[in-house]
């Protein structure tokens, strides 16, 4: 960390003026998921603020030091729809009119929302990138203030509240904080005040494997732009992160990990049956990290337990038929599903032996299609109990079909 790190971020921050209109969370501690991973799991529930998701905290703080001239004449924001929902209501609150431009691909559910505050929404392109680029012409064209998501010192200041409740919450021993990347926001404000403040404790960004900007900007000391991202957790699907982000967090984070679809959907069914509560994808990166961190210590030889470990349950506005989808690949997150796709020979006795090979197991999906004379392709979905399993199955479907099935 470095010595000469200004301390007007610490002020920022405990001056932010976030509690005009969002509300302290609870820091709740797990029981099934802590019994399950061997550690005393904690969720700071930022699905408890007024639009569902923390980014209400720094949206106000800007917001709120707008002057009466810039009220007036009103603002435009570009949002993947969290941020949006906390301009909206910010600007409801304010009397501020407000302009919020949206990629096509956000969930029905934060656009419906975003309405709902008041705020004008205007859907463009297929990313963040785009929406936001529309949106900086408007800023010009209409001289209406920008209100950046992420790359702005009172937006960091306003989401690194999320890190002052968290200390003053837990005021014992913290292992290591798991956050949710999008453009860096929360992040960058999280860990430049608890680095500072508790040095000990490491922040741990968390992203999904397609859409890692920070994860390969930190790698490649520079920001890096992707050249296309992962819709699935839209809440974080941004293309290059903030250059004030960037800079914090290469100063302040311990590390990134990144996570897959399918354990992201295994986290957000951890966090349903702790909580009773369904997180939006990005929402439950947290815990997705959390588990796979712990996963990755013991593939190096370090077995973690009894270590407190926080992740931020950030968002809660999940589109209702995405549940399906997520139901379905959450059991493969959680490694207690494989699907298989192998190919047999057309001919009678084969398929009986496939089923013989893969045993006594349930299976949860099935699809048998014939390819031409010589060939069959079977798609299908086992119930297993963990990795070692799926890997011993398919090892042994592999030795199988290696050879001639007569």
């Amino acid at each position: 960390m470095p010595t000469d790190y200004p301390i007007d971020y610490l002020r920022d921050i405990l001056n932010s003026r976030v509690y005009e209109i969002a509300r302290e969370t609870r820091l709740h501690q797990t029981r099934i998921l802590s019994d399950r991973l061997g550690n005393h799991i904690w969720l700071k529930r930022e699905d408890e603020q007024p639009i569902f998701c923390y980014k209400i905290r720094g949206a106000h703080n800007k917001m709120s030091s707008l002057s009466p001239e810039e009220i007036k004449r009103g603002v435009v924001v570009a949002s993947a729809g969290n941020h949006a929902q906390g301009v909206a209501l910010s600007a409801k609150k304010l009397g501020c009119h407000a302009i919020v431009v949206m990629p096509v691909t956000t969930p029905s559910v934060k656009i419906e929302a975003v309405k709902r505050w008041g705020a004008t929404v205007e859907l463009v392109g297929d990313s963040f990138s785009e929406a936001n680029a529309y949106a900086e012409i408007i800023s010009q064209e209409q001289h209406k203030t920008l209100i950046k998501p992420f790359d702005d010192r009172l937006i960091i200041a306003g989401q690194g509240t999320v890190g002052l409740e968290i200390l003053k919450q837990h005021p014992g021993p913290i292992s290591a904080i798991f956050v949710p990347i999008g453009g860096g926001g929360l992040i960058s404000g999280l860990a430049t005040y608890v680095k500072q403040i508790r040095p000990q404790v490491k922040v741990i960004g968390v992203e999904p494997f397609e859409s890692d900007a920070m994860y390969q900007s930190l790698r490649a000391n520079k920001r890096v732009i992707l050249k296309q991202v992962g819709i699935f957790a839209d809440g974080v699907a941004v293309k290059q992160v903030g250059k004030e982000n960037f800079r914090l967090c290469r100063d302040f984070v311990d590390e990134v990990v990144r996570v897959s679809t399918d354990e992201i959907c295994a986290a957000v069914k951890d966090i349903c049956e702790d909580t009773r509560t369904l997180m939006e994808p990005s929402g439950a990166l947290g815990v997705a990290g959390i588990k796979r961190w712990l996963m990755d210590q013991e593939a190096n030889g370090t077995k973690v337990s009894g270590e407190h470990l926080i992740a931020i349950a950030s968002g809660a506005n999940v589109n209702f038929d995405r549940l399906r989808h997520i139901s379905e690949r959450a059991e493969i997150g959680e490694r207690r599903e494989a699907i298989l796709a192998v190919t047999i020979p057309e001919k009678p006795g084969s398929f009986r032996r496939f089923c013989k090979a893969i045993g006594n197991r349930s299976v949860s999906e099935f699809n048998y299609r014939y390819a031409n004379d010589a060939d069959a392709h079977i798609f299908v979905g086992v119930m297993v109990r963990n990795q070692d399993e799926i890997d011993g199955l398919i090892k042994r479907l592999e030795k199988k079909v290696s050879r001639p099935w007569i």
